[in-house]
């Protein structure tokens, strides 16, 4: 009987830290991103060139910018800060970011999240 508690129960815990990996990504999205950039799934950017973080895998292959978030985000505007998260906050934005596309991928596994 444990043995088959403990299997019910894996699945939840693993999306319990999923769900706290989105919900960190968020928060950290909000705070960092928000002030220009639209970061949920129906909000509009506050800064007209900006693109909404639920479009970015029209621009960008989502899983990829794990690198750039951990380097430092540089753009060729002087309006826009440069970023750098921490290994386990690009972890978390990427897993929100995954979470909010308006084209959701199909349901395939996604690969493990590699920061450098």
């Amino acid at each position: 009987m444990g043995v088959l508690l403990a299997l019910v129960a894996y699945p939840a815990a693993a999306l319990s830290d999923a769900a706290q990996e989105v919900e960190r990504g968020r928060a950290l999205a909000e705070r960092n991103c928000g002030m220009c950039h639209a970061t949920g799934r129906t909000d509009a950017s506050k800064y007209r060139g900006a693109p909404a973080f639920r479009d970015l895998h029209l621009r960008y292959d989502v899983e990829a910018l794990g690198e750039a978030l951990a380097e430092g985000i540089l753009t060729g505007h002087p309006a826009m800060p440069e970023f750098r998260f921490a290994p386990d906050e690009v972890i978390s934005m990427i897993h929100y970011l995954r979470s909010i596309q308006s084209r959701q991928e199909t349901s395939l596994p996604k690969p493990p999240i590699r920061v450098r």
